[in-house]
């Protein structure tokens, strides 16, 4: 399962990197779900042949338990009737019957630890999935407030400002305006899964610092 990892890790750094130069983050971001959930699939197709199979294996070994002390008490019987040829071939098959109990045993705690792995694997992918989906709708409805400032800024960033043009204000609030949602674009989506949680916090405690700081110099002009 550690190679399924690594080919996971690949592939988030593989979206960190096509971020960085998307002209559509979000359609990046939902390649990389829809790439996600068909990993989910077949983890989970994975996991019922897996299970299956490990209850075919437990079957076997459990058969050939029985089987092996079927054939000591067969054994025993034998030697309480003076029938020691009998015995001994009781016994000839009692070995191979152990001999087979073991190698399914064997087989039966491989494929078991397998589904442990694919079971781990499993609740790593599904949670992934949500954070990088969480933060999908987080930064589209984003994107959407920005969208909406700059037709409000198109619309009404003129008035009330009569010493500068208005055409000047406009190129600056949209240059400012992809800044912004470059910078918090990589920022906010430089890791995938789990980062994505993590980052939370500190992004929250940056916006609500630079929010104390307008604030702050709003209140010195107006003062």
């Amino acid at each position: 399962m550690s190679l399924i990892r690594r080919v996971r890790d690949i592939t988030v750094a593989t979206l960190n990197e096509r971020l960085e130069k998307a002209e559509d983050p979000v359609r990046m971001i939902d390649q990389f779900l829809w790439s996600t959930r068909e990993d989910i699939i077949q983890a989970e197709r994975l996991y019922q042949q897996y299970s299956a199979h490990g209850s075919h294996l437990k079957q076997q070994w459990l058969q050939a338990e029985e089987q092996r002390e079927k054939r000591e008490r067969q054994a025993m019987t034998a030697l309480k009737a003076d029938e020691e040829h009998i015995a001994r071939l009781a016994l000839q098959e009692k070995a191979m019957h152990d001999s087979r109990a073991k190698q399914y045993k064997e087989l039966y705690e491989q494929s078991r630890q397998n589904i442990i792995d694919l079971e781990e694997q499993l609740r790593e992918l599904r949670s992934e999935y949500q954070a990088v989906y969480d933060k999908r709708e987080f930064y589209t409805a984003r994107m959407e407030s920005l969208r909406l400032q700059q037709r409000l800024n198109e619309r009404f960033g003129g008035y009330g400002s009569q010493s500068k043009p208005e055409g000047m204000f406009r190129r600056l609030d949209d240059r400012i305006s992809d800044m912004e949602v470059e910078a918090r674009s990589l920022r906010d989506l430089r890791r995938a899964g789990q980062d994505f949680i993590t980052q939370t916090g500190a992004t929250m405690q940056s916006v609500i610092e630079q929010e104390l700081q307008q604030l702050k110099r709003k209140l010195n002009k107006e003062g």
